[in-house]
């Protein structure tokens, strides 16, 4: 049966037979160093996602599925439009273990409770899609950087036997990356009686008037879309109007998706360790609206101002867009399912690394040191410059 893992104060069950360092007492404030992943049995299954339209990942997809299968004797699921590329219709070596493969079709196939852990092969964007998967606990995931920016990716793949096989022995450290569970609902149905809304986190998927439930790893954009007007939105956090938005959009992120729209926006780059919830306004009709962060589990609901001259756009993750009109509200909180990322070093070493080489935080030429002496300090060199005067 699937194992459960104890990490920070945060129960959470993950797939496969997994399980976390155990802890006698539940932590409130994360302890990175505690994160780390210890297999109680051996891994059976491994889902592989790879990127598409790209023959250099799928060249690389098939030493993968084949060192797997041969060597490790897993059972590997994939997608099934992955076979179907012309580069692996035409290897025979693949051609022989297509039988052994599992595949799934994204929407209709359940992966839940099937799969001890992932592999993907790409960019930011494929473990995005890789999180989609799964809406509720995620087995953990190892990402190999095939992609353009590969912020979210931190293993090269030329190493992938000795980075897989150091995975399946234990013991590597793990980053929880917290997730946004959103739900929009309708209010539009004036005949039925007005019922209290419960709180986001009790809301199930089987609720009526629900017309969206997803969880997202990076964040929930609303935007004015197409329209010429600014969106107006009014913006509440456990129940209290907190302002009203006057401008292009809202940006509702994780600590993960800190660094990709958000930042773009202005806002700060969060640790993805970090508790809690960014809200960053896109091009705000204001000089003093700058970006938020409240604590992670709190409820946020947008809803649009009833002066409202248009329509606003949702897009979660970069997709499920859809139209947000007056009568529905979008409500936001922590999610109970992070995505248990493998590091390739650790917590700190891996973060600050993407943020150097991908989005070359703080680089710049180093400051030459001074020829004349070693060090000096304020008062020295104005003790130097009175004494020249004299």
């Amino acid at each position: 049966m699937p194992g459960k893992m104890t990490v920070n104060g945060y129960r959470h069950k993950l797939n496969g037979h997994l399980h976390g360092v155990s802890s006698a007492v539940c932590r409130k404030i994360p302890d990175p160093s505690s994160q780390r992943l210890n297999w109680v049995k051996t891994p059976l299954s491994v889902l592989i996602i790879k990127k598409p339209f790209d023959p250099t990942v799928t060249h690389a997809f098939r030493d993968l599925v084949l060192w797997l299968i041969q060597e490790k004797s897993l059972l590997v699921f994939v997608e099934e439009n992955v076979v179907k590329d012309e580069v692996l219709a035409e290897d025979y070596e693949f051609i022989n273990v297509q039988d052994k493969l599992q595949k799934f079709r994204e929407g209709v196939d359940d992966l839940e409770d099937k799969v001890d852990f992932i592999v993907c092969l790409g960019g930011d964007g494929t473990l995005l899609y890789a999180s989609s998967l799964f809406q509720q606990s995620v087995p953990p995931v190892i990402a190999f950087n095939m992609g353009s920016l590969g912020f979210l990716t931190p293993f090269p793949f030329d190493s992938f036997k000795d980075r897989i096989n150091h995975i399946l022995k234990g013991q590597a450290p793990l980053l929880l990356r917290y997730r946004l569970k959103c739900v929009m609902m309708n209010h539009m149905n004036k005949e039925e009686p007005s019922k209290p809304i419960p709180h986001v986190k009790n809301i199930d998927k089987n609720q009526q008037n629900i017309s969206t439930h997803i969880l997202v790893l990076n964040e929930v954009v609303i935007d004015r879309g197409p329209s010429s007007y600014l969106c107006n939105l009014d913006l509440y956090i456990e129940g209290h109007l907190v302002t009203s938005v006057l401008g292009d959009g809202l940006i509702i992120s994780t600590p993960t998706g800190s660094t990709a729209y958000s930042v773009a926006a202005g806002a700060s780059m969060i640790h993805p360790n970090v508790p809690c919830i960014l809200i960053t306004p896109i091009c705000p009709h204001s000089l003093s609206f700058r970006p938020i962060v409240v604590p992670a589990g709190a409820e946020i609901k947008v809803t649009l101002a009833p002066e409202a001259r248009g329509h606003a756009m949702v897009s979660f993750d970069g997709r499920n867009r859809q139209e947000m009109g007056q009568g529905s509200s979008l409500r936001i909180t922590t999610a109970a399912y992070p995505v248990p990322s493998i590091c390739a070093r650790d917590q700190i070493d891996d973060w600050f690394s993407g943020l150097a080489d991908c989005l070359h935080w703080n680089v710049r030429k180093p400051q030459k040191p001074l020829s004349t002496c070693t060090s000096l300090t304020s008062l020295d060199s104005l003790s130097m410059d009175f004494d020249h005067t004299k």
